[in-house]
Parts: structure tokens; C-alpha cells; sequence
């Protein structure tokens, strides 16, 4: 896919089941992520052509397969960006983002290929013998395969807005905050104050974080990071390192959570963690090497957790959290589009325009 190529498609057909275990979703709100931007600008390659993208979304459940309760038709559902399957080793374990199911996918990519490309190109899924990849969720319709173990009902007090941050973005910032074992009187350093990062600060101080810096270099974002109660830090006007030294003692954090997914940034946050420090990064890295050497790590007694987020497990943990209101996680949506302008969305987005942290498309506009 070619930089700034994402288009809007008026004509891509309805997806159907393929498999007994599929459901078709009606799309009510789907969502652009920060990941979709590593294709986007070809960080990450391999992505067919004509690719429906996009893995947030919530909706209801209009047509099931074989296989499918039927108590699924109808219902108002969220899903975490992959399927899986609830039963193999990695879903058994909580590691639903690794499921080992020839049916398990992130939704929104189809590796690209000569069949890869003729299915992407039509909109449609690949056969089930050519397991490429998912067709993705910014659409009207979205298959969902392995859909009884995918799925999450969505209770009646939780919004759309809230249970599409539930299936990524919410679960994905209080994982990076468990993976940096945040608790009562940590100090915490925030690397990236896009959509994850703010979220992963409401994370922090909700754990029991008593000190948290966010570091990023966007006016709007460091505002929003201050008024959720973190110390904001603008890197290009001022050092993040000698600012977290001096509020630890000369320390260093005890841990920093890095939300970006570029080199530079897991650099930073390497250079502020204090030894025997965790640095917890959630970031999608499209690098092939480390900004800091194994004899860097082995010197500050660094323990480093990285990966994608099981989010299947994280939404049911959260949704009690979440249903109570105690907190607004939805306070970082700040631009509500329509799927017709879905490309705008996409420019605003990564150029940070207009303001814009969060931005969600409701696929009937």
C-alpha cells in the first residue's frame, strides 16, 4: 500500500459467512488506531491492496453461522482486534492475543500475495485453505470468525465509545501499566501522550501511581495529560531526563511505559528508567534492532516487557471498572467523523491537526 493511500470505497460487498463459527456484524462505531498509521506510511509492509482496515469496532450481531448460539442474533457486541478461540494453549494461559487457531487474525489485514491481493481486491476475506489475514472493521459490515469466544456482549450501562476503547485501547494501556507492575507509590514515566499513552496515565494513577510524568512534545496532548494529573513534559523544550532525575532522587523512574513504537522513544524511556526498573512498551515496532545494547540492559538490571495486548482477557476484567463511571475514558475522543470522511480522519490524525487525539467514524455517515 502506497503512502496516503487510503481511500473510501462506496462499493465493497457485504461480507457473508464463511465458516459455521463466523457472524456478520453491523457496524454502529469503529475507530482509527495508531497502529493503522505503520501501514499507513509503510513502517509495516505486506499489506494487500484494496485492504479493508481497521480493527475497533463495536455493533450488533445480524447474521450467524451454523455453529453460532443463537442467543449471539441481535446482540450488542465488542471486540478485542484479534479472534481467538478460548481453547488452545495461549487463550487457556490469558494470552488471547496469540491464539494458535488457523481462525485467529488481527482484524484489518491481508497479507499481500497474487490470491491475497484478488480477495483484498473484492473486499472479501482469503479462502479458508489461504489463511493471509482478516478484513478489517472501518465498513458498514465486518465478519467476525471464532465469534462466541471473540466477542464480548456489551453491557447495557457501557457506551459505544466506551466499548470500542475497551476492545483495544483502554485494555492495552492498563496492560502496559500490569507489565510495568505499577502500584501504590510508583513512579511512572509516560513515553507518547497519543490515545494509549492518556490512557495508560488514567491507568497508572488508578493502580496507585503517585508520581507520573508524560512526555511528548504535542501542546493539546500534554494539556490533556495535565488535567488527568500528570506532570507534563514538552522533550523539545525541555530535558525528560533531568526532570524525572530530580523528582526521584537522581534515580530515574521506577517505570516507564513507552506507547509509541519507534526507536527513538524506546530510547528515552531506557534512559529514564532507574535501575532494576521495568520498562513496559506497548508501542508497534517496526524496527529490527534496539536503541540499547545487551550490556545496557544487564547494567541497569533492566527487566523489559513487550508485546501485543490479550485484550479478549483484559475486557472482561475492565468492563466493572468501566461500568461504574467512576472514570471517563471517553474524554479522549475529540473528533466523532463520519465513515465518508474517514480519509480526512486518517490526515488529521497522523498530522495531529485540529486537535485531534482520538478519532472515531460512524460507518453510516
Amino acid at each position: 500500500m502506497d503512502i496516503w493511500k487510503i481511500t473510501l470505497q462506496s462499493d465493497v460487498p457485504t461480507p457473508t459467512i464463511l465458516l459455521p463459527t463466523d457472524v456478520i456484524v453491523c457496524v454502529s462505531l469503529c475507530g482509527i488506531c495508531g497502529s493503522d498509521l505503520h501501514p499507513y506510511h509503510e513502517r509495516e509492509q505486506g499489506l494487500a491492496q484494496g485492504t479493508v482496515v481497521g480493527h475497533e469496532f463495536v455493533g450488533t450481531v445480524a447474521v450467524i453461522g451454523s455453529q453460532v448460539s443463537p442467543h449471539w442474533l441481535g446482540a450488542r457486541v465488542m471486540c478485542p482486534f484479534t479472534t481467538s478461540c478460548g481453547g488452545c494453549f495461549y487463550c487457556k494461559a490469558g494470552a488471547t492475543c496469540r491464539c494458535s487457531h488457523p481462525q485467529a487474525h488481527v482484524f484489518g489485514w491481508v497479507g499481500a500475495g497474487p490470491a491475497a491481493e484478488a480477495d483484498a481486491s473484492a473486499g472479501a476475506d482469503p479462502p479458508q485453505a489461504a489463511p493471509q489475514g482478516l478484513q478489517g472493521s472501518q465498513a458498514q459490515y465486518v465478519r467476525v470468525p471464532l465469534a462466541e469466544s471473540s466477542l464480548v456482549k456489551i453491557p447495557d450501562s457501557i457506551t459505544d465509545e466506551e466499548g470500542i476503547l475497551l476492545g483495544d485501547i483502554l485494555s492495552t494501556a492498563f496492560f502496559c501499566a500490569d507489565n510495568g507492575c505499577v502500584s501504590d507509590g510508583s513512579s511512572v514515566a509516560v513515553v507518547g501522550c497519543g490515545p494509549v499513552g492518556l490512557l495508560a496515565i488514567m491507568a497508572s494513577l488508578h493502580l496507585g501511581a503517585e508520581k507520573v510524568w508524560a512526555i511528548d512534545s504535542v501542546p493539546d496532548r500534554l494539556a490533556m495529560a495535565a488535567a488527568l494529573g500528570a506532570r507534563p513534559i514538552n522533550f523539545l523544550t525541555e530535558d525528560a531526563k533531568t526532570a524525572v532525575m530530580a523528582g526521584t532522587e537522581g534515580r530515574g523512574a521506577d517505570v516507564v511505559l513507552e506507547v509509541v513504537g519507534l526507536a527513538p522513544a524506546l530510547e528515552l524511556a531506557y534512559n529514564l528508567l532507574r535501575p532494576m526498573g521495568v520498562l513496559s512498551s506497548v508501542g508497534v515496532h517496526t524496527s529490527q534492532s534496539f536503541p540499547f545494547s545487551p550490556v545496557d540492559g544487564y547494567n541497569r538490571n533492566l527487566t523489559y516487557k513487550s508485546g501485543r495486548c490479550p485484550a479478549r482477557r483484559f475486557m472482561e476484567r475492565l468492563i466493572p471498572l468501566v461500568a461504574s463511571h467512576r472514570l471517563d475514558f471517553t474524554q479522549i475522543i475529540t473528533h466523532r467523523l463520519g465513515l465518508s470522511e474517514g480519509v480526512h480522519g486518517y490526515d488529521i490524525f497522523d498530522r495531529k491537526l485540529d486537535g485531534a487525539i482520538k478519532v472515531v467514524l460512524d460507518p453510516w455517515k
